[in-house]
């Protein structure tokens, strides 16, 4: 796949067509997870029309971070949690709770481009089971969104685990601009699945990506803007900056249980993988990046981003100052 086409815009055929695979692929599976919203078309948008995400983030909680190894993630993501002090700490009952996942390409889980929906299942669980009164999962993926959810799992994963999956459409995205950015500006953002929404949790699998040099906990908001999203890659290390200004998540949890080495952020072999058996669970998206590099072979201050979101007052890059809580399952 071209980089050209790996980011093309959202036109009005484009979106019927995928309108159409996306009612082709419900009906071919049985997948009943997609709880969309009233499909009205786009809107007219002015500047008036600029939203922005609020925050999501718990100042009483502070700045926190688990670092668990072990290979099985419903075990690790459970310990992780519990190393903080359990998920209730987090989320409380009646709580409306968006998952932002990693969904950006139609592979196989194996093959690590995306979150594994053994992942998704458990923090939906979790969630449930601390009282929420609605799990949603979503994410823009760069593949034919469809396809991305059904091929890596995360649709079934979803519905079985009674969330509802919101997949994008022309009309739910609103313009958006980061107060002090320079790039994201009155540009589209996936704004329908924040309604009434109170608590946010990103979730992203340890990747290299061949711009970045990593595609994290950070990155993973990129799959909230639409557009032709491709001329972002020209400065990409500001567009992930502004993305952690643009975004305070309630959490990020990091899944290092296998870790993309090299080719990525698409990889499609095993052997672009190692297995590097950790799961990070943090309040600070800077801190978890930070770790998350290691896992890499390197260091936050090799990731040009990393320092810019730091230096954007978005986290720090010292996570051991975070005194992260850390452990091992078997």
């Amino acid at each position: 796949m071209s980089k050209a086409s790996d980011d093309r815009a959202m036109t009005r055929r484009d979106f019927l067509s995928r309108a159409t695979k996306a009612g082709a692929a419900i009906a071919a599976t049985g997948v009943v997870g997609y709880w969309l919203y009233d499909r009205t078309g786009p809107k007219a948008q002015t500047v008036t029309d600029l939203v922005s995400l609020p925050d999501f983030s718990l100042p009483a909680v502070g700045r926190k971070m688990s670092i668990i190894t072990g290979s099985d993630r419903v075990k690790t993501i459970d310990r992780a949690f519990a190393a903080l002090g359990g998920v209730e700490q987090f989320i409380r009952k009646g709580d409306r709770v968006l998952l932002k996942v990693n969904a950006a390409f139609a592979s196989a889980p194996a093959l690590g481009a995306t979150v594994h929906p053994q992942l998704v299942a458990e923090v939906i669980r979790l969630c449930v089971q601390a009282g929420a009164a609605s799990v949603t999962v979503t994410d823009n993926p760069i593949n034919d969104p469809p396809s991305c959810f059904r091929l890596t799992g995360i649709a079934e994963a979803v519905q079985k685990a009674g969330a509802r999956l919101v997949l994008p459409q022309e009309s739910f995205f609103q313009p958006t601009t980061v107060p002090g950015g320079a790039l994201i500006k009155n540009w589209p953002l996936l704004y329908e699945p924040f309604r009434g929404i109170n608590k946010l949790i990103g979730i992203a699998p340890v990747k290299d990506h061949h711009r970045s040099g990593a595609s994290m906990s950070i990155k993973n908001w990129y799959g909230l803007m639409g557009g032709r999203r491709n001329i972002f890659h020209q400065d990409i290390h500001n567009i992930i900056k502004e993305l952690a200004m643009m975004v305070s998540p309630t959490l990020v949890i990091l899944d290092g249980t296998t870790t993309m080495m090299a080719n990525g952020p698409t990889g499609g072999s095993l052997d672009d993988l190692k297995q590097t058996n950790t799961m990070i669970v943090s309040t600070d998206q800077v801190a978890a990046d930070s770790f998350g590099a290691t896992l890499l072979g390197k260091t936050a201050a090799s990731l040009p981003f990393i320092r810019k979101a730091a230096e954007a007052g978005r986290g720090t890059m010292d996570y051991e100052s975070l005194n992260p809580a850390r452990d091992h399952v078997e």
